[in-house]
């Protein structure tokens, strides 16, 4: 397993895209010495370095249209649709690139018959993966001990992601598990005898288990220390539940976590040079995109006046770090007075307070750019928690534990939430959000922020997750 920001993805999957990028970079020189024949490496001392320009390009789009996402394309058919579209756009940005940098075209004859080659390696090489995920070669299995809600949320996380990597080899409920006559549970296994679990160290040697997930409902005089130290010495790794929840999926369960997990656990690390780069990093963006979307934001403004009567910025307050009020600065994109009848409410689909330019701006996150003075401000950063109105903070915090370990961080205009979940508009939409946003406080690095940013652009370009 590779580890990025405490989430865990299987070394077959890191194989499979760099054997795809690998197919790419061998289909165009394969190209090039069929066209331009092996003297072209010798005489072209840039030529490896504009097939790797393709390579690149080409990657980039195939993981914009979602194509390294397995939930999403797993139909052949859909496959084969996103790889046109995404070796379409790949060839509109490289003429581009071509138009600005001439001496980086490699020539039509060569792109051409690297692009038939591409998809031809490409198709392949997923379907021969997919044979690979389909019969779970190279899975890692474990043993999932424990009842608790979470083994439940564990075995569901496992069963969408047909390429998370593992495999459930066994089952053990508790041992004291109160059982239902109208709804007995699972039946213990044969390889697990007595009160205390005798046997679990001999079912994991049988089984070849790599992992134990823990997730006891309770933990006292129940819990099988001698058995999990024989595993543990074995070479067998022994993961809280809620430890291998939080790598399985990015995101916590505030529901299920408790306060001394939380303060063993890893993470949460905050010093004065990490701070400093996220606000040097702030402020230097927020400068570029306030002098690069000068223009737009002057159209935006005037198409907002001549829609709709009313102010163009609508602020409204929000509840930013250790709890401070400030004034959050928006484009308008619902009618004036909108809350004057209904009071504070989420927003919905199909809300009809929304003017017609606010549904476009809204979809194009376009509405968001009157924030970059908040970020100068330093009242927000370009990625963390999404800022809430007090009023619904308070509600919140009397029914989600540790909803006010949000507010230890700045909020942001994006953030880890909003690309891995969405618009939420429900209080269970808000705590899901919340298991997102503490699993970004627990890990926030710069490199984090930078993988969030991309992800905001393939939703801003692909008009999801807006309302």
């Amino acid at each position: 397993m590779l580890r990025v920001f405490k989430k865990y993805y299987p070394i077959r999957n890191v194989f499979f895209v760099v054997g795809e990028g690998l197919f790419i970079f061998g289909s165009v020189c394969l190209a090039t010495w069929i066209i331009l024949g092996a003297d072209a490496f010798i005489h072209d001392h840039y030529i490896l370095l504009k097939i790797l320009l393709i390579t690149f390009v080409c990657q980039t789009c195939l993981y914009y249209n979602d194509l390294y996402d397995f939930k999403i394309s797993e139909d052949y058919k859909e496959i084969g649709l996103r790889l046109i579209q995404a070796l379409g756009f790949s060839a509109i940005f490289l003429a581009i690139i071509y138009l600005i940098l001439p001496q980086a075209i490699i020539g039509t004859g060569i792109f051409l018959i690297g692009i038939s080659l591409v998809i031809l390696l490409i198709v392949s090489w997923r379907f021969c993966y997919g044979i690979v995920l389909d019969r779970g070669l190279f899975n890692q299995r474990i043993i999932l001990l424990g009842s608790a809600d979470l083994i439940g949320n564990i075995k569901h996380e496992i069963s969408i992601r047909k390429d998370c990597g593992y495999e459930i080899a066994a089952e053990v409920p508790d041992a004291k598990r109160k059982t239902n006559p109208g709804n007995p549970g699972p039946e213990k296994p044969e390889n697990i005898i007595g009160s205390k679990y005798e046997g679990l160290a001999k079912m994991a040697g049988a089984y070849n288990i790599e992992k134990i997930i823990v997730a006891l409902e309770e933990k006292r005089n129940n819990f099988p220390a001698q058995e999990l130290l024989k595993c543990r010495v074995n070479g067998i790794e022994v993961i809280d539940g809620n430890s291998f929840y939080e790598m399985l999926t990015g995101k916590l369960v505030v529901k299920a976590i408790n306060p001394s997990w939380l303060i063993f656990s890893e993470g949460f690390r905050k010093s004065r040079s990490r701070h400093f780069i996220k606000r040097f990093v702030d402020l230097l963006l927020a400068c570029i995109m306030l002098i690069v979307f000068f223009p737009l934001i002057a159209v935006i403004a005037l198409l907002i006046k001549m829609d709709s009567n009313g102010p163009v910025i609508f602020s409204q307050t929000r509840v930013g770090q250790n709890g401070k009020i400030y004034w959050m600065h928006k484009f308008r994109s619902m009618f004036e007075n909108a809350e004057q009848m209904s009071g504070p409410v989420w927003a919905r689909d199909d809300d009809n307070r929304i003017t017609r330019v606010g549904k476009i701006i809204r979809k194009l996150r376009m509405d968001e750019l009157p924030q970059l003075w908040n970020v100068l401000k330093g009242e927000m950063s370009f990625v963390g928690p999404r800022p809430e109105r007090e009023h619904f903070v308070k509600e919140l915090e009397g029914l989600i534990p540790y909803y006010r370990e949000r507010h230890t961080v700045k909020p942001g205009i994006t953030g880890w939430a909003q690309v891995s979940y969405g618009y939420g508009a429900s209080v269970d939409d808000a705590i899901e959000k919340l298991n997102y946003d503490l699993f970004y406080i627990k890990n926030m690095s710069f490199l984090m922020d930078l993988m969030i940013v991309l992800k905001t652009i393939k939703i801003v370009l692909f008009r999801k997750g807006s309302r």
